[in-house]
């Protein structure tokens, strides 16, 4: 696999500011119901976050496997310098199968692993809002794997 220099880069630069945006947004947003919730959720994780770059697989055309959607898959960006702790895999999100509500809001809300350690990269940290957190908890929950 070759590496991406500058693409990558503007990539995960583009996602923390989408981050930010995710932060102020919920600030405006009035108390949702449990339908509309998972519509947030979708949205953030979605169109904002973009999440399925790296937690849905590629089919041979190196295109997102919308059959295994968020199912967790292999690492396609490479750091151009080692970086020590470099994760090789990004866990599936649909169904939140090995996380807790907890877990996931300890992620989304203060940048730490499930366990409480600093995430890998390339993952980036996240300071969401509660409400945004728990709008995408509800998203994830919802999904159901393909196998």
């Amino acid at each position: 696999m070759r590496s991406i220099l500058f693409p990558a880069f503007c990539f995960l630069l583009l996602l923390g500011s989408r981050a930010a945006l995710l932060t102020s947004s919920a600030q405006k947003t009035p108390a949702r119901t449990a339908d509309n919730q998972v519509d947030r959720g979708r949205y953030l994780v979605e169109e904002v976050a973009k999440c399925s770059e790296c937690h849905t697989p590629r089919d041979a055309d190196n295109q997102l496997d919308r059959s295994r959607w968020l199912e967790g898959a292999s690492t396609w960006i490479e750091p151009v310098h080692h970086i020590p702790n470099w994760a090789s895999f990004a866990p599936p999100l649909a169904g939140l199968p090995s996380l807790s509500d907890v877990q996931m809001q300890r992620v989304l809300e203060m940048g730490q692993s499930a366990s409480g350690r600093e995430i890998q990269p390339p993952m980036h940290l996240y300071h969401l809002t509660h409400a945004d957190a728990q709008a995408i908890i509800a998203y994830l929950r919802s999904l159901r794997p393909s196998h």
